[in-house]
This record gives C-alpha cells, structure tokens and sequence, in this order.
C-alpha cells in the first residue's frame, strides 16, 4: 500500500492557542515541514469549511454554503448534515472510485454523516463502536462538551490505522473548547496539551505518514448582538435572519455567530436593495450582499443562500434581541466566543513528512488540493 496521508482539522483552533500554548509535538511538525497562517472559506463555520476541505473545493462549488439555511419556496429550515447535499467529488469517493482505503474519523456524529459517503471506515465519538472503545488506549469516549474528547479521536484514528490500513485518513475534532475558553487561560493549555499528545502518539505508532493540519475557522471574544429582523422591521420592511452558524451543537455558541443570512418576505422582494441599503447603515455591520453579490464575491452557492448575506464587525454577533437566559449589556451571553465572520479566517496550516515542493498552501482546503494532487491523482 501507498503511504498514509493524515488530514486533521482541528475544529476553531485560531492560531492565537498555538501562540499562547506550549505544543511541543505540533510546533516540531512545523520545524520540520512548514507552518504558517492561511485562510479558511467563509462562512466561517464548520460545514463550510469540512466539506471546501474534503472536496479540495469552494462553497460555489460543493455546495454547502452555511451550516443551516432555509428552503425560500417551502419556509423550512434544513440542517446541511448529509452527504446528499454535497455536489462535489470527495476525498473518500475519489479513493473508492480509485479502489483504494481511506478512514474518517470525527468529534461530532453530524460530521460523520455530511463527510462518510465513500470512505471505508467511519467512526464519531458519538457512535463509536465497541471494536474500537476496546482498542489499547482508546476506551470509552469522553462527553461531547468535554476537553478530552479530541484528544479520544486522534487516539481512535491512530488505532483504526494499525487495524484497517489506508491511504488517506480524516480526522476532524469539535471547537467546544475554544467556544468556552480564551487562549490564555489554563484550560486551553490543558485542551492544546491533551490534542498535541495525541498527535505525538500518533506519530510514534506511525512514523512514516505524512501529516496535514488545519482549523476550519478561527474564533473570536463577541461582546455585542444585533437583531436584523428588528432593524428591518423598524423600516418597515419584513424579513428573517436565519443563523447561518445554527446546528444541534449550540451549547458552547448559542447559534450566534458573525455572519447571517437574510430572507425578505415574498411580497418585499421588490425592496431588495433598499433593505441592502438600511443594512449596510446599521451600526456593527462590516459587509452587506445581495445574493448575486455573495455567490461571486465570497464564492456561496447561490440557490441555497439568503436574499442578503450579512457579516459582522469583530465583536459582533446577530440573533434574536429576546434571548432567554443571562445576558451581557451588549444582549449576549457572558463569555460568549463564537466566529462565523471574517475576523475568524484565519487559520494555521502545518504540513510534515511529504511531497510539498512546488506545492502552494494558502488556504484550508489546499490541504485537500494535495491529497487530490500528490496522494490520489491519476
């Protein structure tokens, strides 16, 4: 069998929690191989960017433009969690069609579903399996809203590869940690310890592999929230923000994020641009788009987008004024740390042990670009 590749994306991790933790192990993988900052796709979510990563492709393209969005003809609100959605080749369908092995393993189950079509094995920590659990240092896996549980994935994906070897592996973590704590408190030290020991174990059980590392998305402090459908109202316009940034993992963001979509009723359609213009007037806004603009400009796909895509200043957050629970002076909750917006692209990209020369990295998914290009070409 060919060399292994090992992508992991490690879900919100700014490059601000490598500046401020010690991570022997990652930061010896850049002395030896290259490490510097790159961008992701926006959206700056999940989604978004797993799939521009597995599909080496930009939302345009593959199709998931946001984590949720709504059907304009029917009104309802879909979840872009199955593969279904995808309308673009992925890493694990190019191997299957090429008849070769690959593995994805993943934090949260709704990745495993929106990624899994075609890869040989797939496993989450929220359905893992009792041949794994049972694997020398892997066990039971750690709660979903815990510390430890990326480090239980990597632990999972190294073990699967000593028993089902592949070419192309894909491991891709949660961001409660960087949700719930800023880079420079202990607890992050604690999180970027438990995920660099993992990788340093990986690489003792497999030496040999090449090994690409990324974030979907970056992650910033928001002391401010904005309501859109409020401010639309207020000018007698009707329209709906829809989080872009909505999942069924809300704990650690309370779907608020920096970035949202906007659909106007059917009747106000006409006023298109007015409602782009009072938007784009309205305090904590950075950038307003129809959606003709959105699908060129930040490359979304332009039948499942809003009627304006929204973006946010550095703090800022949208989502509804009426939020239950405590809240700040800027109406969001305490501690609150999310991303979405463009404050969030950046990312590190780390790459070790493989065939980089000549080889241009500046955004996430140039990581899957090389698995297409130097693993799975021809």
């Amino acid at each position: 069998m060919a060399k292994t590749t090992v992508v992991i994306c490690v879900d919100g991790l700014d490059p601000e929690y490598l500046d401020a933790c010690d991570a022997p192990n990652i930061r010896e993988l850049g002395r030896k191989g290259f490490s510097k900052i790159g961008r992701c796709m926006m959206p700056s979510v999940t989604n978004v960017n797993n799939v521009s990563l597995v599909t080496a492709s930009y939302p345009d393209v593959h199709g998931i433009s946001s984590n949720y969005r709504k059907i304009r003809e029917t009104g309802q609100g879909i979840y872009m969690e199955s593969g279904e959605y995808i309308l673009a080749e992925t890493m694990f369908q190019r191997a299957a069609r090429m008849g070769r092995q690959s593995i994805l393993v993943t934090s949260k189950d709704k990745l495993r579903t929106l990624l899994s079509d075609g890869a040989t094995v797939t496993v989450s920590s929220e359905r893992a399996p009792a041949w794994v659990t049972a694997g020398p240092g892997v066990g039971d896996p750690p709660a979903i809203y815990s510390l430890e549980v990326n480090g239980w994935v990597i632990r999972a994906a190294s073990y699967i590869m000593g028993q089902r070897p592949a070419e192309v592996v894909y491991i891709t973590t949660t961001d409660y940690a960087m949700h719930t704590y800023a880079p420079d408190e202990p607890e992050s030290q604690q999180h970027i310890t438990i995920l660099d020991n993992a990788i340093g174990h990986l690489l003792e059980e497999h030496p040999d592999v090449t090994l690409l590392m990324t974030a979907d998305h970056g992650m910033s402090r928001k002391t401010r929230l904005v309501d859109l459908s409020q401010v639309l109202a207020q000018n007698g316009i009707a329209g709906e923000q829809v989080p872009i940034i909505k999942d069924r993992y809300m704990v650690h963001h309370s779907n608020l994020g920096g970035c949202t979509f906007i659909y106007l009723a059917q009747d106000h359609l006409p006023r298109l641009e007015e409602a782009a213009a009072v938007l784009r007037e309205t305090a904590g806004i950075e950038d307003v788009y129809t959606r003709d603009q959105a699908s060129v400009k930040l490359r979304l796909h332009h039948e499942r987008i809003g009627d304006i895509v929204v973006t946010g200043e550095p703090e800022v957050v949208f989502g509804p004024s009426d939020l239950e629970g405590p809240t700040t002076e800027g109406g969001v909750p305490p501690r609150l740390r999310s991303h979405a917006s463009a404050h969030e692209q950046q990312v590190p990209l780390i790459g070790y042990n493989g065939d980089f020369d000549g080889f241009e990295f500046s955004e996430n998914r140039d990581l899957g670009r090389y698995v297409f290009e130097r693993v799975l070409a021809g």
